[in-house]
């Protein structure tokens, strides 16, 4: 029992640990999971993705040149004489150069609004990459917790499988001298039989966590340093709420969708006005030495398609109604979420006091028990009783010290704050604006490409 007493009253000083030297620490697990993250990767370029719908909206702004080179080659063969048609065989060729410039003048605003859409889209996209650097970051925190309390436990396993050996042991000594009977023998038999159990059961969970902290990392574990201080939430509910509301990745991503949605009906109503477009063309036929120059304008009126345009109007108004609807629900989403957290943190607060009292009581009992069966009034079977109540009120404090720390970090992230950035962690982060502000004026891949590209290893692509 000394030995679980050392064991545990190490884990209980891991929050205010010192770093072991040459050991992981919290934040380093955090930025293993921010630089090695294919989730974000993903995401990232499902952003740059998005900043070209932005760039394509732009280019719809500006006029379509073409240029076309024709070359051809005809034979007429005539080898019958027909009327004034003489008998003839003869080749020709042809040949000709066009540039054609088409822009649509004129449309209601259609492209300005397609283009605002696009930015808003792009805004929407960034909320949701920083919804996914929040679970990357949550999922790193509990993997390390998780992993540091699956190893603590099967200390607390180790230990009990020993110390309940040596109660076996000291059952058959007593045995062979008359003191108790052969059912003692095979109750603290059994009880090892369960440690034992209970032992493989844990070192089970320790493989799956040090799995899981792989997959959150992208690398297995080493040694670990104790916890840090974690970071300060909000001293109440209610501020805790209201930066959710304001803060929140979700909420922000939605409220960009709704304002996509708004601009997705005048879009649609611009659709059912006119068109304006001009045409400029240059040419030349080069077997004859002509050349041409024209230009045109063209009115274009939908006068009836069947109702289509109208039922897409009437479609793009019920997307603004379903997108406002969901901001709303969002909100109220955020703030369950919020509160959900903010009842955990204070259950496994709770729970670490309860524990601590079980812990106390657990101790008082089996030392009174122990002392008891010295004396005969006791059987083998209580003292093992009271062992193993103490040794599950330990363990169930470890575990809630866990869910404590983890509640803490969840908290933050239903909060919105959940960063690298708000972490402070040190680590270069993805700039959103940079891809963004070298496509946004949908540039040539020309020398702007080289730009690009310039980009993209900076960011790590």
């Amino acid at each position: 029992m000394r030995k679980i007493v050392r064991v545990l009253g190490l884990v209980a000083g891991m929050a205010t640990a010192p770093v072991v030297a040459g050991a992981e620490t919290l934040a380093d697990a955090l930025v293993a999971a921010y630089t090695n993250s294919n989730l974000l990767d993903q995401n990232q370029a499902v952003l740059r993705a998005a900043d070209e719908d932005a760039a394509i909206a732009v280019a719809s702004l500006r006029p379509v040149v073409n240029f076309v080179a024709q070359a051809g080659w005809r034979k007429y063969d005539n080898d019958t004489a027909s009327g004034s048609l003489p008998r003839a065989n003869f080749e020709t060729t042809s040949s000709s150069l066009s540039l054609t410039a088409q822009m649509v003048l004129w449309a209601g605003g259609r492209g300005q609004l397609r283009a605002d859409a696009a930015r808003e889209a792009v805004l929407a996209t960034r909320s949701a990459l920083v919804s996914v650097e929040q679970e990357v970051l949550l999922n790193a925190v509990a993997a390390y917790v998780r992993y540091g309390l699956a190893a603590e436990i099967v200390g607390l396993r180790e230990s009990n499988v020993r110390v309940i050996t040596k109660e076996l042991r000291a059952a058959k000594d007593r045995f062979d001298v008359g003191e108790i009977t052969q059912t003692d023998v095979s109750q603290a038999e059994a009880a090892l039989a369960l440690a034992q159990a209970n032992l493989a059961a844990a070192q089970g969970d320790l493989m799956i966590a040090r799995e899981n902290y792989k997959a959150a990392t992208g690398h297995y574990p080493g040694r670990l340093s104790g916890l840090p201080k974690p970071p300060a939430t909000a001293k109440s509910l209610e501020e805790a709420k209201a930066v959710a509301q304001r803060g929140h990745p979700a909420v922000i991503q939605v409220q960009h969708q709704a304002k996509a949605a708004e601009l997705g009906v005048q879009i649609a109503k611009t659709v059912l006005g006119p068109t304006v477009s001009g045409e400029v063309s240059v040419g030349k036929d080069l077997d004859t030495g002509i050349g041409n120059v024209g230009a045109g304008l063209s009115f274009n009126q939908t006068l009836y398609a069947g109702g289509g345009n109208s039922a897409s109007y009437r479609q793009a108004l019920a997307n603004k109604d379903a997108a406002r609807a969901g901001l709303l629900q969002t909100v109220v989403g955020v703030e369950q979420s919020v509160g959900t957290a903010w009842a955990n943190l204070a259950v496994a607060n709770a729970s670490i006091d309860a524990s601590r009292k079980q812990i106390a009581a657990a101790q008082r009992a089996f030392d009174g028990v122990r002392e008891e069966a010295t004396l005969g009034a006791r059987t083998t079977l209580d003292v093992l009783n009271a062992e193993q109540d103490l040794l599950s009120a330990r363990a169930a404090r470890l575990e809630a010290e866990a869910n404590r720390y983890i509640g803490i970090y969840n908290l933050l992230a239903t909060m919105g704050l959940l960063t690298a950035e708000h972490l402070k962690l040190g680590v270069p982060t993805y700039d959103p604006e940079a891809y963004y502000n070298a496509v946004k004026d949908a540039p040539a891949m020309s020398a702007q490409g080289k730009a690009l590209d310039r980009i993209l290893k900076k960011i790590g692509n």
